[in-house]
């Protein structure tokens, strides 16, 4: 009997090399800043204010709520009007060569915390990467991924295996709000995630 081939497990957390125009980000963030987000629907996992708004979304999907959920099942997805209204964080999205699934914009408050918890589809392994590209945040933000700080910065985009134990602390005076794009794995991520 053959032995079975062990499976290559990528590291809890990656910084990708690529960087953003933080500004230009800032400036499309000023104008979706007065449209109306969606107060994040799983309540058990945080307190205070952690709110989204879709960039893309499933397709046909018209309720807030269906729209800012990353549905496993979900295999056609459209861009939203307010990526429309947004050329830096399109060009942003455009930098990532693989299947995008939803993309969104997530804003911790201040005073906020995202309880620790595990989002179970979402690791590299298993074929879907969540990846966040920070545009605004704070020294006292504190994003623990496995017990330890992932200490990520405006511009940067990271990999982040949200299937471990990860939680959120927003203890600054300003809002934390990071694009989230969940992607499915292809060769170009692949070799992002191994570089």
């Amino acid at each position: 009997m053959l032995a079975a081939e062990p499976v290559f497990r990528f590291p809890d957390r990656v910084r990708l090399p690529l960087t953003f125009d933080v500004p230009a980000m800032v400036g499309d963030l000023a104008r979706l800043l007065k449209t109306e987000w969606t107060e994040h629907f799983v309540r058990q996992n945080y307190s205070g204010d952690w709110s989204v708004l879709p960039l893309r979304a499933p397709a046909g999907e018209t309720h807030p709520i269906r729209m800012i959920y990353s549905d496993p099942a979900a295999t056609a997805f459209v861009d939203t009007p307010w990526l429309d209204r947004s050329p830096a964080l399109r060009r942003v999205i455009e930098c990532f060569r693989c299947p995008l699934k939803v993309v969104r914009l997530m804003r911790l408050g201040p005073g906020s915390c995202i309880h620790e918890h595990r989002d179970h589809d979402l690791m590299a392994e298993a074929g879907v990467a969540r990846i966040h590209v920070p545009i605004t945040s704070n020294p006292q933000v504190r994003f623990l991924l496995n017990g330890t700080l992932v200490n990520m910065l405006p511009g940067e985009a990271w990999y982040l295996r949200l299937a471990d134990p990860h939680a959120v602390r927003n203890d600054g005076e300003s809002e934390r709000i990071h694009l989230v794009l969940d992607v499915c794995m292809n060769p170009w991520l692949e070799l992002q995630l191994r570089s």
